[in-house]
């Protein structure tokens, strides 16, 4: 059997760092200085596409062996609890989407269904997938109106548990529609075939994501500029359908953020494994396999501490404020890993899920 990878609990912690940064931006407010603002936009996108990424890793290195022995009761007995753990984050998410909408959970259960078909799949088939997933989208967007459900200003989505209004969002214009948010999770599959315990593999994969992903700012940016004419409306306009925002996920923020999960996670394997007994390496290992817990708990804790104490306020905090609140929040999380897998293998909620899909 071979050893866990470390690295890859590295990048789930500081994913849901990330994470927790953005949500508590969008939940308690972002006016104030610029400087933290950019500071906070850095996440934004990125690590949630990490995150998913990761679970595709995860999803791998579960299923490699019993595919590569031919193991079909060992792989039968993975697709169940798989198919279990999918259900599972489902309803987790529903269950709390009326105190945070922007949950990612029970759009991730759906990625998993969907990952789970392709387990014995090629790794051409897997990236052929995900490619068509992406440039499908475009196509959708001029067929339907993305803005359809959305009131922008506050985030709130007209008819979510209606039948038609639920599909839509989860399919195509909610937080992280299913197409093309699968994708994702589909290319950290694939990334989970290959040799990460090959250090060779990792550095190269480490050089070509990041290419990868500042040439896509680059062009990015360029197609922008060309194609203002220096007009601001235009630019505007424009960044809408070339930037690197994840609403709506279009093909060059999936590169995009495909490139970036791909480069942190081998960046953090390689750097995990050269400096497996520092501190902060094994503080964030234990974060990281705490992930689910975390990011359930920054929404039922964290946001909801700051609902009860001030319920008026919410939406009109400073940048300053939710950024600092978010760290803090990520301090008490790390701490709290720390202390909790000194005592247990797993966190509260991924024990649960355990009990439930093992």
């Amino acid at each position: 059997m071979k050893k866990r990878i470390i690295g890859i609990d590295v990048a789930r912690a500081l994913a849901v760092i990330g994470m927790i940064i953005v949500n508590f931006k969008i939940a308690f407010g972002q006016t104030g200085s610029e400087l933290m603002k950019s500071f906070a936009g850095l996440f934004e996108g990125k690590a949630a596409a990490t995150f998913v990424v990761l679970a595709g890793v995860g999803i791998a290195l579960m299923s490699n062996s019993a595919i590569k022995n031919l193991d079909s009761i060992k792989f039968r007995k993975i697709q169940i609890r798989l198919a279990k753990k999918s259900i599972f984050l489902f309803i987790v998410g529903l269950l709390y989407i009326p105190i945070w909408s922007a949950d990612i959970l029970h759009f991730y259960g759906v990625y998993m269904i969907i990952t789970l078909l392709l387990l014995k799949s090629s790794g051409k088939v897997i990236i052929t997938t995900s490619l068509i997933l992406i440039l499908v989208y475009p196509f959708l967007l001029s067929i339907w109106n993305f803005d359809i459900g959305w009131n922008f200003e506050t985030f709130e989505y007209a008819n979510f548990w209606s039948l038609n209004g639920f599909i839509r969002n989860l399919f195509y214009n909610g937080f992280h529609p299913v197409i093309p948010w699968v994708s994702f999770m589909l290319i950290g599959f694939w990334f989970g075939k290959q040799d990460l315990y090959n250090p060779k593999f990792i550095k190269k994969t480490i050089w070509i994501s990041l290419s990868i992903f500042i040439a896509t700012l680059l062009l990015s940016q360029s197609l922008i500029l060309l194609l203002s004419d220096g007009s601001q409306t235009t630019i505007t306009e424009l960044e809408i359908i070339f930037g690197t925002s994840p609403m709506p996920p279009l093909p060059i923020y999936m590169i995009s953020g495909s490139s970036i999960a791909i480069f942190v996670i081998s960046l953090c394997i390689f750097i995990a494994r050269k400096f497996e007994k520092n501190m902060l390496i094994i503080a964030l290992n234990k974060t990281g396999q705490l992930a689910l817990t975390f990011y359930v708990a920054h929404v039922i804790l964290g946001m909801g501490i700051i609902q009860v104490i001030n319920p008026d306020k919410m939406g009109n905090y400073s940048i300053e404020f939710s950024v600092l609140y978010a760290l803090i929040f990520s301090i008490f999380s790390v701490v709290f890993a720390i202390v909790w897998t000194k005592y247990k293998k797993s966190g509260p909620l991924e024990w649960i899920m355990r009990k439930l899909t093992d």
